[in-house]
């Protein structure tokens, strides 16, 4: 072999381990920028989860009996606030005065 073909062999060599290099580099800045992203997507999900948690137990203790009561208590204070908003009739006894 020439010494030409083997400068050439060994800049191809070269070149593969420089281009290599260049792409594992160019994934790790990927990974370090897209790391901040998925925490954010992690600290969303944490806190989506929770939220799942809280209405999955407003759903479950609806069904208990005192939530029954609770509910029925709720009804009829909305029914006591509807009929002060209605505007009065005139009954007999205001008729009288």
């Amino acid at each position: 072999m020439g010494g030409w073909v083997l400068i050439a062999i060994v800049a191809i060599v070269v070149w593969g381990v420089l281009q290599f290099n260049k792409q594992h580099n160019r994934h790790v800045e990927i990974d370090s920028e897209d790391r901040d992203a998925l925490l954010e997507a992690q600290r969303e999900r944490d806190e989506l989860r929770e939220r799942v948690q809280v209405l999955e137990r407003i759903v479950t203790d609806e069904n208990t009996p005192d939530a029954k009561k609770t509910q029925q208590l709720a009804h009829e204070i909305e029914n006591l606030r509807l009929s002060e908003n209605k505007p009065r009739t005139k009954t007999t006894e205001d008729m009288s005065e």
